[in-house]
């Protein structure tokens, strides 16, 4: 097992199913009364947290606590990085303090590999810049499967905002690693050149969502990431929604089988219509749930199980 993830580059089809099948096991603790194990009793894992996140951060929280770790939360807001401290002074002073895991989210792309020079202990990359996302490609993964039985050979359409999106960088990786068929689709101005190519090849780039629809057994619907766009990439927000929204018409060209997910936050009406985010096909709440215990399953594996 790796000691530090950091990108979904970094796991293998075995690792990856490793991770997903101890998911599956982590998932059985919530029918039980005590959800707790003493896995990682004694560990201390820290929450570094320097952008605003509430299903990311809250889930790492919890997948720690649940195998009772003690967590630290810090929050780049109120700390002494409003006072200028630097990433590398924020790291000795974790070191110091005797981190055994942190997990990282920040502006800026290559932060969590930057950190892990500087730390003894495991770096988790919740998510830095528009780059990657590792564990939110792994729940993606475990949602697939948990509803469709399989993740190879599955044709999953990744859609809207891929040119800020860590979360497709991330999911183009594993998902080919673990044999996945994968299409980008999106306005030409929001899918970056050779994208497919340059992270897994074989990845498909369409720029046509109707198209797209029929042969999907899964549509991934990204959020238009506005607060990271300086210009402007698409007429207006209804041509975006026109063109690129999932509503109940274009759901219903779906196959029977196939199912909606999204990373969230959503942009209810723009990348998605209500209807559509809360009908039986979506699986937005599930992929919540499943994020707890497939970050209990790399916090275990990362600290406890294989690492020992």
């Amino acid at each position: 097992m790796l000691k530090h993830l950091l990108s979904g580059a970094d796991l293998d089809a075995a690792t990856a199913t490793l991770i997903l099948d101890t998911a599956g096991e982590m998932a059985r603790l919530a029918g039980r009364e005590v959800k707790k194990l003493p896995a990682l009793r004694g560990r201390t894992v820290v929450n570094l947290f320097y952008e605003d996140s509430t299903r990311t951060r809250i889930s790492f929280e919890a997948a720690a606590k649940r195998l009772s770790a003690d967590v630290i939360n810090f929050s780049a807001k109120g700390s002494s990085v409003s006072k200028g401290e630097s990433l590398k002074d924020t790291a000795l002073t974790l070191q110091a303090m005797g981190a055994d895991a942190v997990v990282i989210r920040h502006p800026a792309s290559g932060a969590p590999h930057t950190l892990a020079n500087w730390i003894d202990g495991s770096v988790l990359n919740a998510g830095d810049g528009t780059h990657e996302h590792p564990t939110q490609a792994l729940l993606d993964a475990y949602t697939m499967r948990s509803r469709l039985g399989r993740v190879a050979g599955l044709s999953v359409a990744v859609v809207g905002d891929v040119l800020h999106s860590r979360v497709a960088r991330s999911n183009v990786l594993l998902l080919a690693t673990l044999g996945a068929k994968v299409t980008l689709v999106g306005p030409p101005t929001l899918i970056p050149v050779d994208i497919g190519a340059a992270l897994a090849p074989g990845t498909e780039v369409s720029y046509d969502l109707d198209a797209v629809l029929p042969t999907s057994d899964v549509v991934m619907m990204l959020r238009v990431q506005r607060e990271r766009m300086a210009d402007s990439y698409f007429p207006s927000a209804r041509e975006y929604a026109r063109r690129y929204g999932l509503d109940g018409p274009r759901m219903r060209r779906l196959p029977d089988h196939a199912i909606v997910m999204h990373p969230g936050p959503m942009n209810r009406g723009m990348e998605i219509a209500p209807e559509v985010a809360d009908s039986p096909r979506s699986t937005i709440v599930e992929q919540v749930t499943n994020g707890v215990s497939v970050r209990m399953a790399v916090l275990y594996l990362l600290l406890g199980g294989m690492n020992r």
